[in-house]
C-alpha cells in the first residue's frame, strides 16, 4: 500500500502562483512514477504532469513552460510548482503514484487538493 498526502492548494489571483506538494509513505520503493492530474467542475480528471522514478518528466500542452514537477527522493515528495495561473487551472489536483507490486500494478491517489483562480 502507498498513501498519498497533499497539500499547498489554495485561492490565487490570475498570473499568481502556488506549488503543491504530495508527500508519500508506506510501500514507496515499489513506486516507479508519480504526478499530478485535475478535475475541473463537470470535466474529466487529466494529467496534468508526470515524472518517472529516474526524473523524466512529461507535461500537458496547456500547462507546459507553466507548472513544473520535481521530486525530493530524500523526503519522499513530488512537488507541483504552478506559475502564471489563469482561472482555466481552477480544478481540484490530485497526487498519483504507480507502483508495483508482487508483479502487479496499481495506481494510488491522494485526497486531492482545490487550486482556485480568480480575481
Amino acid at each position: 500500500q502507498v498513501q498519498l498526502v497533499e497539500s499547498g492548494g489554495g485561492l490565487v489571483q490570475p498570473g499568481g502562483s502556488l506549488r503543491l506538494s504530495c508527500a508519500a509513505s508506506g510501500n514507496i520503493f515499489s513506486i516507479y512514477g508519480m504526478g499530478w492530474y485535475r478535475q475541473a467542475f463537470g470535466k474529466q480528471r487529466e494529467l496534468v504532469a508526470h515524472i518517472t522514478s529516474g526524473g523524466s518528466t512529461n507535461y500537458a500542452d496547456s500547462v507546459k513552460g507553466r507548472f513544473t514537477i520535481s521530486r525530493d527522493n530524500a523526503k519522499n515528495t513530488v512537488y507541483l510548482q504552478l506559475n502564471s495561473l489563469k482561472p482555466e487551472d481552477t480544478a481540484v489536483y490530485y497526487c498519483n503514484a504507480k507502483a508495483t507490486i508482487d508483479k502487479h500494478e496499481y495506481d494510488y491517489w491522494g485526497q486531492g487538493t482545490q487550486v482556485t483562480v480568480s480575481s
